[in-house]
């Protein structure tokens, strides 16, 4: 009677241990008031001209500096001199300058860290038909729609085309490129409105026309 007292008593103890080992490994439940992140409305930061950066090395305080970024897109460094930030990420820049002490010979295992300290303007701009045209600030780290603009700037007067809006965009390389969107099948949501229009992504420079629409 006592064994299978005892027997009993270690089964329980084991069903408890295994329990608590089971409750520990679950995974962690996201709490339901968190709003879902959304990764379109995010966009990663290339650095600009007339950005200012903090640059530093890890344990080499003779090298940390702040610099702006000049109109070749580049930044002069102790011992390495002048290398090329712009159009990188925050990650990439850190690499370039990296390998750039590491290739010198200037130092064995750097780690260098990058921070913006103040950003330059980013802008676009809009004419034609709509009711407040000029130019728009795009927020610093997020994204700017076609339609988001439009909205910005009170919407089309009674006389635009809204359905052959253009964008004229101009590369790093000074290829130039001209987009046209049917704005107003997106703000109607037309089953005509094509999903790379409502996908398309505002960059600094970019030149927004909106015609008038030939009555």
């Amino acid at each position: 009677m006592q064994r299978h007292h005892l027997t009993v008593s270690f089964r329980s103890l084991f069903a408890t241990l295994l329990l608590l080992a089971t409750w520990h490994y679950l995974p962690a439940q996201t709490p339901s008031n968190q709003p879902p992140v959304d990764p379109t409305r995010a966009i990663v930061y290339r650095i600009a001209t007339n950005d200012i950066i903090r640059i530093g090395v890890f344990q080499e305080p003779d090298l940390d500096m702040i610099a702006r970024v000049d109109v070749k897109g580049m930044v002069n460094l102790p011992l390495i001199g002048q290398i090329k930030v712009i159009n990188y990420t925050i990650p990439e820049a850190e690499v370039a300058i990296e390998t750039a002490y590491r290739d010198g010979r200037f130092l064995r295992n750097p780690q260098v860290t990058i921070s913006v300290q103040e950003y330059t303007p980013r802008e676009v701009s809009i004419q034609g038909q709509v009711r407040n045209p000029g130019r728009y600030p795009l927020p610093i780290e997020q994204t700017m729609s076609l339609l988001e603009l439009v909205t910005r700037a009170q919407g089309f007067t009674d006389t635009a085309k809204g359905t052959a809006v253009t964008v004229t965009r101009v590369n790093a390389d000074g290829t130039k490129e001209v987009f046209t969107v049917d704005v107003e099948s997106l703000i109607k949501g037309r089953d005509r409105a094509k999903a790379k229009d409502s996908s398309l992504i505002l960059l600094p420079g970019d030149i927004v026309y909106v015609p008038e629409r030939i009555i």
